[in-house]
């Protein structure tokens, strides 16, 4: 009897064991919610044009160019971001990426002039937050996740979108109640506030803590310091600019930034201030497109692990122009459900774009695919900064927005038959070349 129990008891299974939360989730959370943080800063240049306007009698050309000048520097310092990050790391990277954007917006409240406009908000505000662009989370995506990247890519993207639902409502009401400077020290606070937890928690590295990335097979060792960032950023750029695939990623992806930071975040709300629609009313309707974009980003992630991501970025961009055509017709003193709709579809599509752009620099460009991301994320911040200029002088000279909602929508269609003929990586790894 004994020798059978003891049988039985060596025979039976052992208890599963709960399986631990995988450490690249808890870097992902932490991305998550520094972009969040950061996102305060995206939120602002579309309240202070009418503010800033009524104040120093700033023409919206003016404005729209300090605008300009910090989105294209959003986008153009990206890529050596990404090549800094792989010298010094992540968390140093953005630390003084986020200070930077406290100290710009900080200084704006002391601001007499239009050239200290550009100097703050453009250029000490561009260069921050350049560094917090998407190829930070690239950056994260790449190093920590060998599955789940679209999905990861998704979220990630989406957090700006939740930053922007956070902070659009509270930053529109300050300015209503206390005028903008409050708003801007709310902007300087808010980074600032991130930096504690990039500097205690962000890891580098699953190395660096003894970890795989998630779903490798095999322990990735943490590769030494790459000296020389900017040499490598523009190595990278010449080796991918001498292929195809790299000018029509870059191209629809210009248009992508002419048709949302440029155009819709930067001049949305004085468009509907234009049409008797409250400051208040316009902000949270801009917030709501956050809400969207968070299921849409998200959801766009998850298709793109399942489906041709090429096809995904024809769909987005076809949808986005149809909606955009819709929208001068829209506009009104009141919210009202035609309106309420657009909010909804332009929401879902806003950065929907990002999870499949990523998936095709992966796939294009491998082991530098967050550098060659980086600098089509450039040309997207260029596109943004274009718009957000011409738009204001458009506003200007014609006064009002319709040519620039229209132009806007035949772009996008121009983009989703670009994104049709990217072609697939070529046989032997190397991208197909021009």
């Amino acid at each position: 009897m004994t020798q059978t129990t003891e049988a039985a008891a060596v025979q039976e299974p052992p208890k599963p064991t709960r399986a631990r939360l995988h450490r690249a989730w808890f870097v992902a959370a932490v991305t998550f919610v520094t972009i969040i943080g950061a996102a305060a800063f995206r939120s602002v240049p579309g309240l202070l044009i009418d503010p800033l306007h009524a104040e120093f009698d700033w023409s919206r050309g003016t404005i729209g160019a300090a605008v300009s000048v910090n989105l294209a520097l959003y986008g153009l310092t990206a890529p050596f971001a990404a090549a800094l990050m792989d010298r010094f790391g992540i968390r140093r990277v953005v630390a003084v990426a986020l200070t930077m954007i406290a100290l710009g917006s900080g200084l704006t409240v002391w601001m007499t002039a239009a050239w200290q406009l550009m100097l703050c908000w453009g250029l000490l505000v561009g260069l921050g937050s350049g560094s917090m662009a998407l190829a930070f989370a690239a950056t994260v995506t790449n190093r920590w996740f060998t599955e789940r990247r679209g999905l990861v890519s998704g979220i990630l993207t989406a957090a700006s979108a939740s930053g922007q639902l956070i902070f659009l409502p509270l930053l529109s009401w300050i300015i209503a109640r206390y005028e903008w400077r409050p708003a801007a020290v709310t902007v300087a606070l808010a980074a600032l506030a991130v930096v504690p937890f990039v500097w205690l928690l962000l890891h580098d590295h699953p190395a660096d803590v003894g970890q795989k990335p998630y779903g490798a097979a095999e322990f990735v060792p943490k590769p030494p310091p790459v000296p020389g960032a900017a040499r490598r950023a523009v190595t990278v750029l010449l080796s991918a600019a001498r292929t195809g695939p790299f000018w029509l990623l870059a191209g629809t992806f210009a248009i992508c930034g002419a048709s949302t930071n440029g155009l819709i975040q930067t001049h949305f709300i004085p468009a509907a201030h234009d049409h008797h629609m409250p400051v208040q009313a316009a902000a949270s309707l801009l917030a709501v497109i956050g809400v969207f974009d968070v299921v849409g980003t998200i959801a766009s992630g998850w298709f793109t692990d399942r489906f041709e991501p090429r096809r995904l970025l024809a769909v987005y961009y076809a949808l986005r122009g149809v909606s955009l055509m819709f929208l001068p017709i829209l506009l009104a003193p009141t919210v009202h459900p035609p309106m309420i709709f657009f909010i909804v579809f332009y929401g879902l599509d806003w950065v929907a774009t990002v999870p499949p752009t990523l998936a095709l620099c992966r796939e294009q460009y491998g082991d530098d695919s967050a550098i060659v991301f980086g600098w089509v994320l450039a040309s997207h911040q260029v596109g943004a900064a274009l718009v957000a200029f011409l738009g204001g002088v458009a506003r200007d000279t014609f006064g009002s927005y319709d040519v620039v909602w229209y132009a806007s929508g035949a772009l996008c269609a121009a983009a989703a038959l670009m994104a049709l003929v990217i072609r697939r990586r070529a046989a032997g790894g190397v991208a197909a070349a021009v």
